[in-house]
């Protein structure tokens, strides 16, 4: 044969083999497509605005952003609460896409990340599905449920290692179900496998299930020891790798100044706080099954009635054994994270699948073949049209009112005003301790990072603690979210700091308010009678610019005049310069965040008055009196604004 037939041979081979490979799977294709441009859109629509950002998603956006921009594993010391290859992940995508450059707030670019890993959970759980022979209707439904419920779509949104993990799974999962058979197979399942426990280490609770799967799938042809043996080698080699970098590093075994594995999963075995039992209401596990339950009650039920036959199905026993142990471990008393459900996720959609899948082809086969004196299990279709048919009925209405919720919900509203509120009136010198969803924005905003300090970090980390000898007084502000506020016995010092602040802004009520407060050092003992001495001071600044001849006002500007919050410097300034040239108010402006915080007045427009003539007037003022911001106004005069730092405080709470 000659070359030139040789170089026509080979690319008419892959054409062949690509065109194969179509013609047998166009009709997957066909009906997985639409599937995940539905997915996609589930889950895009609205997720910069449900559900609020939190103070976990912050901390593993956080640690994405330290690998991508400062080469470590953390933005802290790490210290191996959580094996890095999760964010080590969402470092690569952010970095690929530009997603912290991309998106307005850093949380936003974890989400994108989080979809990018749903879509390619949603293939992979196809995958599985047609490698337990299931229809392709069986595997449509099971991906509709793992991405259009409103339980799947909010954890499914919210930046959680486990979604990171889960296509890692379900491709462990894939890969034992090889159909052809073949060693590499099992050795890439142990491998993919090692990486979800990498990624998240509960992914470990899913060994039985995948090791029970691949014994299953391997027995077949003879294959079963080397097919047990590659797969055992490549998850304990590969999750090795975490031991062994512990101990090059010599943070394997507890030691005095640095941190070490073995005192990481002592933490999360052993010394976590407990969450109590699902039974028990007003624990943190009760809340949590019943935060899953509002979301969506109907597939949850369904997954867990699904177990029982799934476990008569031979192809399904391994997965309903897995998802049996995953309810089981939920009734212990120990730590129950509210993110557990994303495990239970793709195998909840699998067995519903799965048992409306044999149940479509068992049933009539059953009716077919009848003999004299044996049972007919003809009775049981129905029964499982009824049972679909009512959990439609009872869980539609839901779904639709939630998925509304999550699709134009407002519930980051406060976060993000917050975070703009802060960058814009609190000065980069000042030291804040934040919830970590606040951390990248305002590093990135230009804070200095020692100055944001994750409120966790306060009374946990020497390197945190070493900069702040005082403890809270070190603290200029603390922002106060639904994260800080439900376990504040876990950070001492940041307790103290809320004990001893006053509000500055507020944003946002219920569960998603958020308080900006300034941390008064002296105490608030001390600082009450200088709050009176002030309090009456703009009482009386007021009352007498309203008597001033040089100024007149708005009626608006008058009534907010005559509630006496007007500040001082404002109050100053408007008699020097109506001591030059009559000056009119237009207004008086706060921001409502302010307002709801009750501050006093630091914005006043001015009628008739230039720039320039405002900065030559105010330049000879002292330096702390002078406003912050002169700006013209299109309709004509200026707006001056003081900074947050000066007589503006009166405190509510």
């Amino acid at each position: 044969m000659t070359s030139t037939a040789i170089r026509a041979k080979v690319p008419d081979s892959g054409f062949r083999r690509r065109t194969e490979w179509l013609q047998v799977h166009w009709r997957s294709l066909a009906t997985l497509s639409p599937l995940l441009v539905l997915a996609m859109l589930w889950q895009g629509i609205g997720m910069a605005g449900a559900p609020q950002r939190i103070d976990d998603e912050g901390t593993y956006v956080a640690q994405a952003y330290a690998v991508q921009t400062f080469h470590s594993l953390g933005h802290y010391t790490y210290w191996y609460d959580h094996p890095p290859l999760g964010w080590i992940q969402l470092a690569a995508y952010t970095w690929l896409t530009d997603a912290f450059g991309r998106e307005p707030n850093a949380v936003l670019a974890g989400r994108e990340g989080m979809l990018f890993f749903q879509l390619v959970s949603c293939v992979l759980l196809w995958v599985v599905c047609r490698r337990l022979l299931m229809a392709r209707w069986a595997a449509a439904l099971a991906v509709a449920l793992f991405s259009l419920s409103p339980l799947a779509v909010q954890f499914h949104r919210t930046v959680y290692l486990d979604n990171i993990a889960t296509p890692w799974i379900l491709a462990a999962l894939a890969l034992a179900l090889s159909p052809r058979r073949q060693l590499w197979a099992y050795a890439a399942s142990g491998l993919a496998f090692a990486i979800a426990v990498l990624t998240k280490e509960t992914s470990l609770l899913l060994l039985p299930a995948v090791g029970y799967l691949l014994w299953r799938s391997s027995g077949i042809g003879g294959t079963r020891r080397y097919a047990v043996s590659l797969a055992a080698s490549a998850f304990v080699l590969t999750g090795g790798f975490y031991v062994l970098y512990a101990v090059i590093k010599n943070e394997l075994m507890p030691g005095a100044n640095h941190v070490s594995l073995l005192n990481g999963v002592k933490f999360q075995l052993f010394t976590r706080q407990a969450s109590g039992s699902i039974f028990s209401p007003g624990t943190l596990s009760h809340d949590h099954l019943h935060q899953w339950l509002q979301l969506d009650t109907v597939f949850p039920v369904l997954s867990v009635l699904a177990v029982v036959p799934a476990l008569a199905i031979s192809r399904l026993r391994p997965l309903a054994v897995g998802y049996a142990l995953l309810l089981l471990t939920m009734l212990r008393p120990g730590y129950l994270p509210v993110p557990y459900v994303i495990a239970m996720l793709p195998l909840a959609a699998l067995l519903i699948a799965g048992v409306a899948d044999r149940a479509a082809h068992w049933v009539p086969r059953r009716w077919k073949t009848r003999v004299a004196g044996r049972r007919s299990f003809a009775p049981l279709l129905p029964v499982v049209v009824v049972v679909g048919l009512v959990a439609v009925g009872l869980g539609g209405p839901d779904w639709v009112s939630q998925q509304r919720g999550l699709f134009i919900g407002p519930l980051d509203k406060p976060v993000t005003q917050a975070e703009s509120w802060i960058e814009q009136n609190i000065p980069h010198t000042a030291r804040l301790t934040v919830d970590d969803a606040f951390w990248v924005d305002l590093v990135r905003s230009g804070f200095p990072r020692q100055n944001v300090v994750w409120y966790y970090k306060v009374d946990t980390d020497p390197a945190v603690q070493r900069l702040s000898p005082d403890g809270w007084k070190d603290y200029d502000y603390v922002v106060s979210t639904q994260s800080l506020r439900t376990n504040p016995q876990a950070a001492p010092q940041v307790a103290e700091a809320l004990n001893n602040s006053v509000l500055y802004a507020v944003f946002g009520s219920g569960d998603t308010r958020v308080e900006v407060r300034r941390v008064i050092s002296s105490g608030l003992a001390s600082f009450t009678s200088q709050l009176k001495t002030a309090t009456a001071m703009r009482k009386t600044a007021s009352a007498a610019l309203a008597g001033n001849s040089g100024l007149s006002e708005t009626p608006a500007a008058r009534a907010e005049l005559a509630t006496g919050r007007l500040d001082l410097r404002a109050a100053a300034a408007l008699v020097s310069l109506a001591a030059i040239q009559p000056v009119k108010i237009d207004s008086l402006a706060i921001d409502p965040s302010e307002a709801a915080a009750g501050l006093s007045i630091r914005t006043v427009d001015v009628a008739g008055l230039t720039v320039a003539q405002a900065r030559a007037e105010l330049s000879g003022q002292a330096t702390s009196y002078q406003p912050m911001q002169i700006k013209a106004l299109a309709s004509g005069g200026v707006r001056l604004v003081w900074s947050i730092d000066g007589d503006t405080v009166v405190p509510q709470g």
